[in-house]
């Protein structure tokens, strides 16, 4: 089988969320859970995250404008950001508080056979989904180990379903402790108890998520592998004789903007020049599809390296060729 892309991941966390959201509040009112009633709102929750998900990711498909000349592209990691606030406020949120209020005042649970059965067919749902959303965060992992392709991927929808299904998943293990444990010990306060541990873990979750976000949402560089690739690419052009620096910033996980310090050849006419920045541009947009904007800026080596190191304004490199001393 092909690996699934990010907006096949979505989907089948959106289908899967909101059948279990529907069987988990079906089991929470007729149980009396706390424990269900927050996994509940958790499917709620993650249900309007992925709509939340496939909004972003069409609205930043759309083409630039007058008004947003480079595109909308980082509409998608605003989304993101509200997702894990989201997350945060309302998942986390509702979780503590039930679980608070259920130990305060602890309610005995009916049914724990339902709630039991319900969890299993969850547990089902849930690891159906986080299968696909795990198989399409390696497909872009690039062979990285987990944690460095997490700090390094580019495309939120992706593992913004690997960790919410994750979190599901150990959401659910609690759930089922807390039942037992209320069961075995005649204490229900373990319900609420396990609540409040949904709440934290989904607290952790959405911590990290937004930081990712944000990062991304402010400006990040695009993989340094692209900045590499360019520069390489540089000393193929008739008339370029060395790229002094690439700055890159990505705008949506296909949509990445490139500032240029290129050095051009003593000979070269300002037709010869142009001529030069076509063919570096074609060659790019050819080579590197996900370069949406370039901008080349005719710069000497050594007046490259003086307004670096001086901090003037100019590019800010990603990287850098090394560059020989006069």
């Amino acid at each position: 089988m092909s690996e699934p892309d990010s907006g096949v991941a979505v989907w089948a966390a959106l289908a899967g969320n909101l059948a279990i959201a529907v069987v988990k509040f079906v089991a929470a009112g007729i149980s009396g859970s706390s424990g269900m009633l927050s996994e509940a709102v958790h499917s709620l929750v993650d249900t309007g995250n992925e709509v939340l998900l496939l909004y972003g990711m069409r609205r930043s498909a759309r083409p630039p404008d007058a008004t947003h000349p480079l595109g909308y592209g980082r509409e998608l990691y605003f989304w993101s950001f509200v997702v894990a606030l989201l997350i945060f406020t309302v998942g986390a949120g509702v979780a503590v508080y039930e679980g608070i209020d259920h130990i305060r005042h602890p309610v005995a649970i009916e049914s724990p056979r339902l709630v039991f059965i319900v969890l299993g067919v969850s547990a089902l749902f849930e690891g159906a989904s986080w299968i696909v959303g795990y198989r399409a965060f390696r497909a872009k992992a690039g062979g990285r180990p987990f944690w460095a392709a997490f700090r390094e991927s580019k495309d939120p929808p992706t593992f913004m379903v690997l960790f919410e299904d994750s979190a599901a998943l150990a959401g659910l293990a609690v759930a089922a402790a807390g039942t037992g444990l209320a069961l075995v010990t005649g204490d229900p306060r373990w319900d609420g108890a396990s609540s409040v541990v949904i709440g934290a873990i989904l607290g952790g979750v959405a911590l990290i998520l937004a930081r990712e976000s944000k990062a991304l949402l402010i400006g990040e560089r695009a993989d340094p592998a692209l900045s590499d690739a360019i520069t390489r690419l540089g000393g193929t052009i008739a008339g370029v004789d060395r790229i002094n620096a690439v700055a890159t910033v990505q705008l949506a996980p296909d949509q990445v903007v490139v500032n240029l310090s290129v050095e051009f050849a003593d000979v070269l006419t300002t037709v010869g020049i142009e001529r030069a920045v076509i063919d570096l541009e074609a060659r790019i947009r050819a080579d590197h599809p996900e370069v949406s904007a370039l901008f080349v800026k005719p710069q000497t080596a050594h007046e490259a390296a003086r307004r670096g190191a001086s901090g003037e304004a100019g590019v800010t490199p990603d990287t850098a060729a090394p560059i020989d001393p006069a």
